[in-house]
């Protein structure tokens, strides 16, 4: 008994002894790794030196279907998103990343959905916690920062936003948490999923002129208006291998401002058609094209044998400072210089294989037994090949686009043309007389949907009787024959 006892104490002195040694809570100064949600604001903060708070981003885009996701929910692994977080409802709030925290905030994260790793990331932020605040810091990268050299190009159209960056030597095969973009000038602009940063080593935003994307939404412009008139030269990407910068040399983005560029539609042919440019800053030189055949002044376009079709007029800055403008316009006919013959469309009577050909590069939508399709763009079903030939296998999102019955009501519009063309496939039956086989052949008619009857295309061909009957005499009188000499 005294010896229990006095294991007893002398572990309970043990453990007086180690207080006393070691004052300070050892669980609470533990670190652990894990995942866990940060929102845009934190997670870029210490990486652009505070200069702004980075906001979430709100996406008005749905899925297609039951079966489908919108773009905001691909944030799986490898997804248009991929390590993003959302609020369940369209808005992507930041990204899901590795950090470094102490042991006792760790239950303090449980809102941040952190998740403990069992092993030491290449890659982390470290955060610690003092209320309900978070401090997150700069990117620790454990294998060092990669830089490449590799290039981009600017574009100032596009349907997201005032700048796109085409970026080529970006890292390909992993998922993107995060985009900075860098200028000679020092600034740094940090970026985000689907309103900023897209697949192929594709970015952009708004600096304050085009406010709302294709899709509707609003842009976040604010901290991006200082932009304009600044050099790029790398970009930064974070992945969970820590920084690549890609050096892209130095790509100037410039200026932008509310301008239009107006011209009016106006007939195909020889002819002129008026031209309005506004809002162009006092020291922008102008060079205004259209293209060959045109010829332009700033008030005016005129034009020789120009084709029916959609043609755009582009104002740029000789000397480099302000973004170019551009506007559309058509050039149109009413003339159908197409028909059907034998599974195509090829040149009607009195027009070129060039005006036929002109009508089929134009072609923008079809119907197929009142079933609508468009023919260009995002989504086009391709069921007319450059020389006119009709892909009969042709498929759309829906399936076949041709039942294979073979009889087929079709309405083409094309881009130019003011009237659609409308004719008719209808399967054919023929029966000879020598034998019991039933042919099935195709063929149309056609018309422009203007009450004018069009070149038809052949309904059959009636040489093909003239073989078949000289056939069937020949054999009666063979017969005949036969049975005089038997």
């Amino acid at each position: 008994m005294k010896k229990t006892f006095s294991l007893v104490s002398a572990a309970a002195c043990m453990a007086v002894l180690t207080a006393a040694a070691f004052p300070v809570n050892a669980a609470s100064a533990e670190k652990i790794y894990g995942t866990m949600n940060i929102p845009y604001a934190d997670f870029y903060a210490a990486e652009i030196d505070s200069a702004y708070e980075v906001d979430a981003v709100s996406s008005a885009t749905r899925a297609r279907d039951e079966n489908s996701k919108a773009k905001w929910q691909m944030n799986q692994e490898g997804g248009l998103v991929a390590g993003t977080y959302n609020d369940g409802n369209g808005t992507i709030l930041g990204v899901t990343f590795p950090v470094e925290v102490n042991a006792a905030d760790a239950d303090k994260l449980a809102k941040y959905d952190f998740k403990k790793l069992d092993e030491k990331p290449a890659a982390y932020k470290e955060v610690t916690v003092s209320g309900d605040s978070l401090t997150v810091s700069k990117l620790i990268d454990t294998n060092g920062e990669q830089t490449k050299d590799g290039s981009a190009t600017v574009s100032t159209s596009t349907r997201y936003g005032d700048y796109q960056l085409n970026i080529k030597g970006y890292p390909e095969e992993t998922d993107l948490y995060g985009i900075i973009v860098n200028t000679k000038e020092g600034d740094k602009y940090a970026l985000r999923h689907l309103e900023n940063i897209w697949r192929a080593g594709q970015v952009s935003w708004s600096a304050g002129i085009t406010t709302k994307e294709v899709h509707g939404n609003d842009l976040k412009f604010e901290d991006y208006a200082s932009s304009m008139g600044k050099t790029v030269t790398s970009v930064t990407f974070i992945t969970l291998d820590g920084y690549t910068t890609v050096n892209v040399g130095e790509q100037y983005l410039p200026v932008k401002f509310a301008g239009e560029v107006k011209a009016e539609d106006a007939a195909a042919g020889t002819g002129k058609t008026s031209l309005s440019l506004t809002g162009f800053p006092d020291d922008y030189s102008k060079k205004i094209e259209v293209g060959e055949g045109f010829t332009v002044t700033e008030t005016e376009i005129s034009y020789t044998s120009a084709k029916p079709g959609s043609y755009t007029v582009t104002v740029s800055d000789t000397s480099g400072k302000y973004a170019p403008l551009s506007g559309s316009f058509k050039l149109t006919t009413e003339d159908i210089p197409v028909k059907y013959d034998n599974g195509k469309l090829v040149k009607a009577d009195g027009f070129t294989d060039a005006d036929a050909a002109n009508f089929i590069k134009n072609i923008a939508s079809f119907e197929v037994n009142g079933t609508s399709f468009s023919a260009s763009g995002k989504g086009a079903v391709k069921a007319f090949g450059e020389d006119g030939t009709i892909d009969f296998d042709a498929e759309s999102r829906s399936g076949k686009v041709f039942d294979g019955s073979g009889n087929y009501s079709i309405t083409v519009t094309a881009t130019g043309y003011t009237n659609p063309y409308t004719f008719e496939i209808k399967p054919v039956t023929t029966t000879t007389t020598t034998t019991t086989t039933t042919t099935t052949t195709t063929s149309g008619t056609g018309s422009a949907n203007n009450g004018n009857s069009s070149d038809s295309p052949k309904t059959g061909d009636a040489g093909a009787a003239i073989p078949a009957a000289m056939l069937a005499l020949a054999g009666a009188t063979a017969f005949a024959v036969r049975r005089k000499k038997d």
